[in-house]
């Protein structure tokens, strides 16, 4: 089962509120009923955010709904969950978000040709209130011109 056909979990607010410096992609320590609950699409990272702790990179607040087919082995929905990142990226990242006052937050969760479940994470800088006031407008002229598009064809 390769991951063509597992879903991607999107942190759309994320684009809205912050603004995206790096990316990185890592992988994900999950339990077996997680990668499940994943493949079902039944996930949540609008409110999560990365913290490193003792050179290591952890994913908080992300929500993984319990398995539906789980019994008592089934994992906690919202358990803080160790990323795969090289030591090199971590120490970087631990820098940047020491030093600049940055944050890391999760942009998707998806399944590589492998099949396996990776995040896509971000050094990101939070925007101000007429930034996204801003975007805003930007998308509803951009949606305008759209419609004046089509109308004209």
């Amino acid at each position: 089962m390769a991951g063509g056909n597992a879903p991607e979990i999107k942190n759309k607010k994320a684009y809205f509120d912050y603004e995206i410096l790096e990316k990185y992609e890592a992988g994900i320590e999950l339990k077996g009923t997680e990668v499940k609950s994943l493949r079902e699409g039944k996930a949540n990272i609008r409110d999560a955010f990365v913290r490193i702790e003792n050179g290591e990179a952890f994913l908080f607040n992300a929500y993984i709904a319990p398995y539906t087919h789980g019994n008592l082995f089934n994992h906690e929905p919202t358990r803080k969950r160790r990323l795969l990142l090289h030591k090199r990226e971590i120490k970087r990242l631990a820098g940047k978000v020491a030093e600049k006052g940055l944050t890391i937050v999760p942009l998707r969760i998806y399944f590589n040709k492998r099949g396996k479940a990776k995040v896509e994470i971000a050094l990101v800088k939070g925007k101000k209130k007429y930034d996204k006031r801003e975007a805003i407008k930007r998308r509803e002229l951009e949606r305008e011109a759209q419609k004046a598009m089509k109308y004209y064809r």
